[in-house]
């Protein structure tokens, strides 16, 4: 689970301040599917950055986890921040930003390997596990391509697995189908949603794309950095 409550961020500009989120209250739950959605500009890839740590508000809190496990990410240093994004929270950026010298295979293995040990049972596992993976995004006779090998749908595959490599609690998600045509973006979609009930991920997914609304569990619209509207699926 991912909770933001009461969030702000403002930018300065010159001599005046823009508030980019504006007391931002928000809960991504396990299993689900939030997206967020709105006029461009109106914040709402300022908000994912503030969920994934990449930015710190200027005031609110950040909740990843539940009960005892539950860590305030707006209050951690870079290095605090930088492990608690390898550790539990997963991003898929708008482009899939795929290094063009490594296989589907090598992408996961290596996001993968930060920060875990080097032994023999712990590559297994990290075999093991980028396999299942692949599997799970219909990639695996293709684990051996490079990016230039792969369609546009194929590449944001390799990045949604990528990004579940650690079996996050949080995925967040930016704009995933902007560059694909609708067929290839409803598979996309239908991925994710799919990938986040099974696996029990909270899911955060910004979208200006409403076609495939019905494969959200929950759906915020923000203005001016504010929630204006939140529908809850039937």
């Amino acid at each position: 689970m991912i909770t933001l409550k009461n969030v702000t961020l403002t930018f300065p500009d010159g001599d005046r301040t823009i508030t980019a989120v504006d007391d931002v209250t928000l809960i991504g739950k396990n299993g689900k599917v939030t997206g967020i959605t709105g006029p461009s500009g109106s914040g709402k890839s300022s908000i994912l950055a503030v969920a994934a740590t990449l930015i710190t508000p200027d005031s609110g809190s950040v909740r990843i986890g539940t009960g005892a496990n539950v860590i305030d990410a707006a209050n951690l240093s870079k290095d605090e921040a930088t492990t608690l994004r390898r550790e539990r929270i997963g991003i898929v950026f708008q482009q899939s930003n795929l290094l063009p010298s490594l296989t589907a295979r090598e992408q996961l293995q290596v996001m993968a390997r930060l920060g875990g040990g080097q032994g023999a049972t712990r590559r297994a596992q990290i075999e093991s596990r980028v396999d299942e993976l692949l599997g799970a995004v219909g990639l695996f006779e293709h684990a051996d391509k490079r990016p230039h090998q792969l369609s546009g749908g194929q590449r944001q595959r390799v990045a949604i697995a990528r990004g579940l490599v650690h079996n996050p609690e949080v995925l967040l998600v930016d704009e995933p189908t902007s560059a694909l045509d609708q067929e290839r973006g409803a598979e996309i979609m239908d991925l994710i949603a799919r990938l986040s009930h099974e696996r029990d991920t909270a899911t955060l997914l910004v979208t200006h794309d409403l076609v495939h609304r019905d494969l959200l569990d929950e759906l915020v619209t923000v203005v001016d950095g504010r929630i204006v509207e939140h529908a809850v699926a039937a």
